[in-house]
């Protein structure tokens, strides 16, 4: 019994603070700057979701590419080396001198290095990585994008719109479940891009020329 006229005593009190602090901040419009900042309506909280799984395709599709022209780059660079050192033995079997052998050995131990390095860093296990995630994103996307032009066209009930928000949700979540590399790095932070400094986030502009009609139902 104490402990529960302890309790409804606290709630009471707690009732009063938040009444006196309702009455003093309405005439400062704190109480509507209190209760504004957290206005966001179903439709505003898909086109987020959906500007940030845009974003994060475009990251990922991004390092794909930059990783798969280093790649390429490595792979000729080793192959030129290659040519250049075969070219050097050939050369040092019709004119014998040890600076054909010495530039022989110098382009293949390059050429090897190259290869290491290149199997160190594991740039095509990395580049499959990228593109599997990009390739995942863009299919969420799609959904995204066709779930608000199905809201505009007045083809999906409230309780199906939420539904398939939280499947769409969960499914951007196991997306990020794959495993990544230690080393690798995964751009786990673009997840939450408007809440950061660094980067560019997509605009309500370039969200437009993807689901032009949606935004003119808002």
């Amino acid at each position: 019994m104490p402990f529960r006229a302890t309790k409804n005593v606290s709630e009471a009190a707690d009732r009063v603070f938040f009444g006196v602090f309702l009455v003093f901040s309405r005439g400062s419009g704190l109480a509507c700057l209190t209760f504004a900042m957290f206005s966001l309506s179903v439709i505003e909280h898909l086109r987020l979701n959906f500007g940030l799984v845009v974003q994060n395709y475009t990251t990922h599709a991004r390092a794909a590419g930059r990783l798969a022209a280093a790649a390429l780059k490595a792979k000729m660079a080793m192959l030129g080396l290659l040519a250049l050192a075969t070219g050097s033995i050939v050369l040092s079997l019709f004119r014998p001198a040890r600076e054909y052998q010495i530039v022989a050995a110098v382009l293949a131990g390059v050429a090897l290095a190259v290869q290491v390095v290149t199997v160190a860093y594991g740039i095509e296990a990395r580049v499959y990585a990228h593109r599997l995630v990009a390739h995942r994103l863009w299919m969420i996307c799609e959904r995204y994008r066709a779930l608000l032009t199905e809201i505009q066209d007045g083809l999906v009930e409230d309780a199906a719109i939420l539904r398939r928000r939280e499947v769409l949700s969960e499914q951007v979540h196991t997306i990020y479940e794959q495993g990544f590399p230690l080393d690798e790095q995964a751009y786990e932070s673009m997840r939450q891009l408007p809440l950061e400094s660094r980067g560019d986030a997509i605009t309500d502009a370039q969200l437009d020329q993807l689901v032009p009609a949606a935004r003119k139902a808002g």
